[in-house]
C-alpha cells in the first residue's frame, strides 16, 4: 500500500530477518526501497535473509549478532552503519519460544526465551535510540509481541510473560522517546503458517481435528506479506503521528468468544497428544 520509494536512504536493522516472518518483513522493506541488515546468530540464516532483499532489488548485509549481549549488539550497529549507513528502522524481530507445560519449564529454558525476547528487545532499542539522539535524528523502532500477551499463553508461559514485556516495554519507551522523535510501535501476529517455523510448533498445531484456516474467524491464515504490509506502514512517514500502539493482525483470532466454547482440555494433554 506504499509507494514506491518510501524507504529511499533508509537502512533497516532487522534482528532474526533471515527466516519466516522477520525474512517477510525484511524483503518488504527491501522492496519499497530501504537497505536491509539481517541479524542473527545463524550464519545460514542471515545469508538466506540477505538472498531474499537481494531478489527484491535491495541492498542488504548480514551482520553476527546475540541480541542478549550487550556488547555484541553494539559492534553489530557499528558494522551495518560501516556497510549500509545509519540505522534509522529496528525490528526487533528475534525470539525463542518452544512448547511446554509450565512445570515441565526447565529455569534455563525460561531464561533463554526472556533473555531474547525481553532483554533482547531492551538492549537492541536502547542502542538504536542512544545512536539516533546522538545524531539528532528520528527513527522508528517495531517490536514483534503477540496476543497471548494479554491473555496468558497456556504451553508458552516463558514467551507469553516475555512478550507482555515486550509490550509495555513499547508504550513506556514510546513516551519516554516521543520528544526524540522515536517513535516504538509493536505487532501482533495471528497465524501466518511458514516454511520456517519450528518443528514443535508446527507438529502441534498440525495435530488438531481441524485445518489452520478453520481456527480463525476469517477462515483463513495470513500471507506472510500482509504482515511485511503492516510493519513497514507502522515504520513509513505515514504513520509519523503512530506511536505506543500494538497492531494485532489476525482475522479477528484473538477476540473469538462464542456461546458454546470447544471442550477445556488441559495443556499438558494437548502437548502429549501432538507427541
Amino acid at each position: 500500500m506504499l509507494p514506491a520509494g518510501t524507504f529511499d536512504g533508509v537502512v533497516a536493522f532487522v534482528t532474526g530477518g533471515g527466516t519466516g516472518l522477520g525474512k517477510a518483513i525484511a524483503v518488504e522493506f527491501g522492496r519499497l526501497g530501504a537497505g536491509v541488515a539481517i541479524a542473527s546468530r545463524d550464519a545460514d540464516h542471515r545469508r538466506a535473509g540477505v538472498e531474499a532483499v537481494e531478489a527484491a532489488g535491495a541492498r542488504a548485509c548480514e551482520v553476527e549478532v546475540d541480541v542478549r549481549d550487550e556488547a555484541a549488539v553494539a559492534a553489530a550497529f557499528d558494522a551495518v552503519e560501516a556497510d549500509l549507513g545509519a540505522v534509522g528502522i529496528l525490528v526487533n524481530n528475534a525470539a525463542g519460544n518452544f512448547p511446554v507445560a509450565a512445570e515441565r519449564l526447565s529455569p534455563n529454558g525460561w531464561r533463554a526465551v526472556v533473555d531474547i525476547v525481553l532483554n533482547g528487545t531492551f538492549l537492541c532499542s536502547r542502542e538504536f535510540a542512544i545512536r539516533r539522539m546522538a545524531l539528532g535524528l528520528p527513527g522508528a523502532i517495531l517490536n514483534v509481541v503477540a496476543s497471548y500477551a494479554w491473555t496468558g499463553g497456556p504451553g508458552a508461559s516463558h514467551s507469553a510473560a516475555a512478550k507482555a514485556g515486550v509490550d509495555n516495554m513499547t508504550k513506556t519507551l514510546a513516551v519516554e522517546w516521543a520528544p526524540d522523535g522515536i517513535r516504538v510501535n509493536s505487532i501482533a501476529p495471528g497465524l501466518f503458517p511458514h516454511d520456517d517455523e519450528a518443528p514443535a510448533i508446527r507438529e502441534l498445531r498440525r495435530s488438531g481435528r481441524s485445518r489452520d484456516e478453520l481456527r480463525s474467524p476469517a477462515l483463513r491464515t495470513g500471507a506472510v506479506h500482509e504482515l511485511g504490509w503492516a510493519a513497514t506502514y507502522l515504520c513509513s512517514p505515514y504513520a509519523n503521528f503512530v506511536s505506543g500502539h500494538t497492531f494485532v493482525i489476525d482475522g479477528a483470532n484473538w477476540q473469538r468468544r462464542g456461546l458454546l466454547l470447544p471442550e477445556f482440555t488441559p495443556v499438558r494433554d494437548q502437548l502429549d497428544s501432538g507427541r
